[in-house]
């Protein structure tokens, strides 16, 4: 099997791990506060939203950091550093005595983290142009499938065995997964030497001058802002729908039906990428995630919000493969590590700020008007990719299938 191929189902399996064992936790939070002894609703309610925004805070502040390292040091050695340490601080979770102890963990995780980032790095840099957006589209299925698993495996493990042992299984999960890579992923690595030391600012500065950097930073901010300011309410729109027993079940199969759909489309919208250009890609999953989320706000039965909850899922894996597709066509060489980092941020900076406002807009206008919320920024989106990025993506797609031409044509 030829290298990229190899390292791609490696860190397909990996992260399918890694996502399956941090999702273990995540819906088991508010209930461990309880655990710690918050048990006021409204103290409660405060706690939780700010232990699970910490991780993301910590990421967003980092994220440029270890793009810089990434650049320096190699790709593979970030997926090492941000597995080994995530392993040490989830386990270390599984001790908290009291809800500051779990809040500094949490922060901790985030300064380390980007598994998941990392192996985009790397599965981006390693991959011949031409198969970019199939390799990361099969990458985002392993994670979607990851995270569609997790949240059953830890209900099982919360409800069999306690919620500490969830952290200490997770971190059992996340170094296994990390040796996986120590093992058996080959990353091929030149650093590029610089110099002259520059400052985060600079970078950011100098990469963002390349069209359209800048405005897929804005349009991968937007896409999480506009589907994360849902996921995490949408519960509260289930119990308008269906009885208080079964709110539990069907929020879950209102989300894991999403996922299932974005796990299979993710792979055939990368290939399609490939073929015919991930800005169009881009372009036709926001409308469609735009397009079927607008029908939300009008059901009046569970039936019909999951069977729309999957329609957007068919469309969701064809946005942010796509957009870092897009991002690694136009890094500027060298510096593809420190472009992922800025995005990333961007990206965590959305999945932190999205739920926040979701909730201001369920006080202001209810729960309905946050489907029209979440369509209006994705149609915005819309815009700028037919502005600001359509045209210099094209250019550089064009030029890149004329050089595949020219190979294969020589190797004829």
């Amino acid at each position: 099997m030829l290298t990229w191929k190899r390292n791609l189902w490696i860190l397909v399996i990996s992260q399918f791990i890694v996502i399956s064992a941090m999702t273990m936790i995540i819906p088991f939070l508010p209930l461990f506060l309880q655990e710690l002894g918050v048990t006021n609703p409204e103290t409660l309610s405060i706690w939780a939203g700010v232990i699970f925004g910490a991780n993301f805070l910590t990421a967003f502040l980092f994220s440029p950091f270890w793009g810089r390292m990434g650049d320096k040091y190699g790709r593979k050695m970030m997926i090492l550093r941000s597995g080994f340490g995530m392993a040490l601080f989830v386990s270390l979770t599984g001790f908290a005595t009291g809800p500051f102890m779990l809040l500094l963990l949490r922060l901790l995780n985030g300064v380390v983290s980007g598994f998941i980032p990392a192996s985009i790095g790397l599965v981006s840099t390693n991959t011949p142009k031409e198969r970019v957006g199939y390799a990361l589209g099969l990458l985002q299925s392993g994670s979607v499938s990851g995270a569609i698993c997790g949240p059953l495996i830890g209900g099982v493990i919360a409800q069999t065995f306690g919620f500490r042992t969830v952290f200490f299984l997770t971190g059992l999960c996340i170094l296994i997964a990390t040796f996986v890579v120590l093992i058996f992923v080959k990353e091929s690595f030149t650093p590029v030497e610089t110099k002259h030391k520059t400052s985060t600012l600079q970078e950011f500065t100098y990469i963002t001058k390349k069209k359209p950097v800048l405005s897929l930073y804005v349009v991968i901010f937007f896409i999480q802002f506009a589907v994360m300011g849902v996921n995490p309410l949408l519960s509260l729109f289930v119990e308008e729908l269906t009885s208080p027993a079964t709110v539990a079940f069907y929020a879950g199969v209102a989300i894991s039906v999403m996922g299932f759909a974005n796990m299979l489309t993710s792979p055939q919208l990368g290939k399609l990428s490939d073929l015919k250009g991930a800005q169009h890609v881009l372009i036709y999953s926001m409308l469609g995630v735009a397009f079927f989320s607008i029908p939300q706000a009008f059901v009046t039965e569970i039936w019909q919000l999951i069977s729309l909850r999957f329609l957007i899922g068919l469309c969701l894996g064809g946005l942010l493969p796509a957009a870092n597709t897009l991002i690694r066509m136009h890094a500027p060489a060298g510096m593809e590590s420190r472009t992922y980092g800025f995005s990333n941020s961007a990206m965590y900076l959305g999945t932190m700020l999205g739920p926040i406002l979701g909730g201001f807009v369920i006080s202001g206008i209810g729960v309905r008007g946050l489907f029209f919320v979440s369509a209006i920024f994705l149609l915005i989106n819309v815009i700028i990719v037919k502005l600001k990025v359509l045209p210099a993506a094209n250019k550089v797609f064009d030029q890149e299938k004329r050089k595949q031409q020219g190979k294969n044509a020589v190797s004829h």
